[in-house]
């Protein structure tokens, strides 16, 4: 039964960062359980999603006025953090539901009834590579056919948000199409050694109408320029990239967490093989990596905060970020990255051989934090060459449209 406005906005109201922070907290031991599983299967568990379901902690980024928290940036980053010391993958499809939920609080009020109308607990994944190119320009809509593949999110999500080009005459539009996850086929396609959980499969359409509505232009979202639809005091105002990273980049934060965390808990029972050291807490190498691993991870949290500083900096003046502070907040995101991996790769090898061993977490988080800090949003030199374009005064949307 839906919910009538009141009830939705009271029992959003009562959600503070530290209630949901908890929230997340309190999964520690569910999410711990099932990581592996999640794993083996390349799926979430159903027990996981239900429990972010029941927890509100899928509704992060919903409008107050449809049931959600209307949450700031910073619970976003704090909640994937918390979930991402658990379970990586975890983290990453919360952070995507969440910031695809943020994506259709832009549309239409139409869309957004049919998305939330009868269920507050609906989510939507989003994918932003290459639109589809095969749409057709048909009365009330468009029809739309196409493949998009590293569909994270899409085994559980109730709607997709997808990029198409739309041809009215002029020139080829970027688009954001909502559409039903059940018009939609998803290939099992994820086969990758890490973040398999994620079950970024392909997604398939054939011949789709999605009506006006439905359809959201995508370089007003991406450059930040909304009129802040769900905030009056315009709190998301920035570009799509800065609010897309921080929904990723609280996984790779909490994953390389629980790593320290867990070779520091081991430290005081492990030899050290070879040599006269009783344990490794007694060996100046094992401190020295754990130093430096622990100044990776906190250089990488604040990095990732600071960004959230400018996007809401932003907000409060009512404006859009320049493009150098949008080029920087990609670099930035990709530093964050760069700082997970590196600090994961110290940690495995201070740990010893016996990391690899597949019943160790640390393979898993390992292969999660290498695999997921190489989205294509962070990878392939392009955040460094959009930075350096702008600190020179060159536009870097010659380089990538993305920041």
């Amino acid at each position: 039964m839906p919910m009538d406005t009141a009830t939705r906005t009271s029992a959003a109201e009562v959600a503070t960062h530290s209630d949901l922070v908890t929230r997340a907290t309190n999964l520690c031991e569910l999410l711990r359980e099932d990581a592996a599983e999640n794993d083996q299967t390349r799926r979430l568990t159903d027990r996981v999603v239900k429990e972010l379901v029941n927890s509100g902690l899928l509704r992060l980024m919903t409008p107050r006025r449809w049931g959600g928290h209307q949450a700031d940036l910073r619970t976003l980053l704090d909640v994937s953090i918390e979930i991402g010391r658990r379970c990586c993958a975890t983290a990453w499809v919360t952070g995507v539901l969440n910031v695809g939920n943020f994506v259709v609080s832009l549309f239409s009020e139409r869309a957004q009834q049919e998305m939330w109308g009868d269920n507050p607990n609906a989510s939507s994944a989003l994918v932003l590579g290459r639109p589809a190119p095969d749409t057709e320009v048909v009365g009330g809509g468009v029809r739309i056919s196409g493949r998009w593949p590293y569909a994270s999110g899409s085994l559980h999500a109730d709607w997709m948000g997808m990029l198409v080009l739309v041809d009215r005459g002029e020139r080829p539009t970027p688009y954001f199409a909502l559409v039903p996850m059940e018009q939609l086929t998803v290939t099992d396609a994820w086969h990758f050694v890490g973040m398999r959980g994620t079950g970024s499969n392909t997604v398939v359409g054939d011949r789709i109408f999605v009506p006006e509505h439905r359809l959201l232009p995508y370089l007003p979202v991406l450059h930040g320029e909304t009129d802040g639809l769900i905030d009056p005091e315009h709190r998301y105002r920035n570009s799509l990239t800065g609010v897309f990273a921080i929904g990723l980049l609280g996984s790779l934060i909490g994953a390389a967490d629980a790593a320290l965390r867990y070779v520091q808990d081991n430290a005081e029972s492990r030899p050290v093989a070879g040599s006269t050291y009783r344990t490794q807490a007694d060996s100046p190498t094992l401190q020295l990596d754990l130093a430096t691993a622990a100044t990776m991870i906190d250089t990488a949290k604040l990095l990732a905060q600071g960004i959230i500083d400018r996007i809401e900096s932003a907000a409060a003046a009512n404006a859009n970020p320049d493009i150098q502070t949008r080029a920087r907040a990609r670099m930035d995101s990709t530093e964050v990255t760069r700082l997970c991996r590196e600090a994961m790769d110290v940690l495995i090898t201070a740990y010893g051989s016996g990391a690899f061993h597949e019943s160790n977490p640390l393979q898993r988080l390992w292969r999660d934090v290498h695999v997921g800090s190489r989205h294509a949003g962070f990878g392939m030199g392009i955040p460094q060459q959009v930075y350096g374009r702008a600190l020179v005064g060159r536009d870097p949307r010659d380089v990538s449209m993305l920041l």
